[in-house]
């Protein structure tokens, strides 16, 4: 990536006033707090004590780190905008902030820096990568009934552009009776011979459902090789024990203000060389110099595409996009796999009271392999939206699934507390009487 000679968008300055920069990057670098307990964890965060939060999935509660990084950016950016985005992002390639954000991420997932888009969430990067891709009349893109409607309508409104088609599969009838074996099986049954390519997406917030996407690539690819497979991952990273670039899928998109706790508007894109090389880009970019030079001298780019110039230009709001860094290094420091026991202990807790009551039906499957941070459930007679309501009285956050079928969900996450988890499993039970 060659970031080195980059003017555009503004005249060549001086860096007498760079200290603003150096000094945000020293700053932005500081120590992490301690993190060995999940009580130092939970002191990160600055939620409303009074309430017991099992929404914390929706959109990330910044932690101290993050809030630091973010008003770090911030001060330096007001006191000297110009020069601070100048130089931390069209000069030298050892300052270049986009580039150390993409490096803090690919070291998280397993990949490279110069395999990562950075987005502002997981629509907009499903939307570049199906406008993206070179489909035409005839093809078919094959995607679960479980997706969120941001999948189906990234495809649709591509398709709508170049004449492909989309057929949704159903991989279970109920997710809590699903099996490695079953969902493999009839995600093969749903290939037929126009699929071009399939999204899947890795945990459905609708249920709970965590695919086993390793065994699902490995199988679609051993059959149908030339299919490419396109994934939300913004409900696993985060909450899975995963090195997400090397699980199978040729495209992954996640928003990172979830289970990140990545700044609000802030997601990435991953793709390998070959993967990039197939798209073509939606949006100007300003990350790759190659296609401003081209432009100047009034050419297409050469070479072919790359995660740089896929990545959407335009001034955003780097003070939180250049703090995702933040995010993933406290991540790191808590120890991934230890996040997702955690992750998985406190949501097995919810499982095993809720499960057995004859008015509660909970959808999520109880093995931790085929779930990750959430519970959905039922309760005979009541709404779910009722449900939620009832529990806001006891000062519980819960939430529905924005889908076809609602169902409840309580999410406990690292904000929270076993005792937490029993008090609001607890609630659901009395509710069911």
């Amino acid at each position: 990536m060659d970031l080195t000679r980059r003017r555009f968008l503004a005249a060549p300055v001086a860096l007498t006033g760079g200290l603003s920069l150096l000094a945000a990057l020293e700053a932005h670098a500081s120590p992490l707090p301690d993190l060995s307990t999940w009580d130092a964890v939970r002191a990160q965060f600055s939620l409303d004590p009074a309430w017991a939060h099992f929404a914390s999935f929706f959109i990330a509660s910044h932690p101290a780190p993050v809030r630091d990084a973010i008003e770090t950016w911030r001060r330096a950016m007001d006191r000297d905008p110009f020069q601070v985005i100048e130089s931390g992002m069209f000069e030298e390639e050892s300052k270049n902030v986009p580039l150390k954000v993409q490096t803090a991420i690919a070291h998280y997932i397993g990949g490279r820096a110069e395999d990562v888009a950075l987005t502002r969430s997981t629509t907009e990067g499903l939307a570049l990568i199906y406008h993206g891709l070179p489909l035409r009349a005839g093809d078919e893109v094959v995607v679960t009934t479980h997706d969120h409607y941001s999948h189906h309508e990234s495809i649709r409104l591509a398709n709508e552009r170049s004449g492909a088609t989309m057929r949704k599969i159903k991989l279970y009838d109920d997710a809590k009776d699903a099996t490695v074996d079953s969902l493999v099986s009839n995600l093969l049954a749903g290939i037929g011979p126009k699929t071009r390519v399939v999204g899947l997406t890795w945990v459905h917030s609708s249920t709970g459902m965590r695919l086993p996407i390793r065994e699902m690539a490995k199988a679609l690819k051993a059959r149908h090789p030339d299919v490419l497979l396109v994934m939300d991952g913004v409900h696993g990273i985060g909450a899975v024990d995963e090195t997400i670039a090397t699980m199978g899928p040729d495209y992954i998109a996640a928003g990172t203000h979830k289970w990140m706790f990545a700044p609000r508007g802030t997601g990435m894109l991953w793709a390998n060389a070959d993967g990039w090389g197939r798209l073509r880009p939606v949006v100007p970019n300003f990350t790759e110099w190659e296609s401003y030079t081209a432009w100047t001298e009034d050419r297409a780019p050469n070479g072919p595409t790359n995660a740089a110039r896929v990545a959407p230009g335009g001034f955003h709001a780097f003070e939180h996009q250049w703090a995702m860094s933040a995010a993933f290094e406290m991540h790191e420091a808590m120890g991934r796999k230890r996040v997702a026991d955690r992750i998985a202990e406190l949501n097995t807790r919810i499982k095993q009271q809720l499960a057995g009551h004859a008015k509660i039906h909970v959808h999520t499957p109880q093995s931790p392999a085929l779930s990750a941070g959430l519970v959905a459930f039922e309760i005979d007679g009541m709404k779910p939206e009722d449900v939620v309501k009832r529990l806001r009285e006891e000062k519980i956050v819960a939430s529905t699934s924005p889908y076809a079928v609602v169902y409840a969900r309580l999410a406990g996450s690292l904000v929270n507390t076993p005792e937490e988890v029993d008090r609001a499993a607890q609630a659901v039970v009395r509710l069911a009487g």
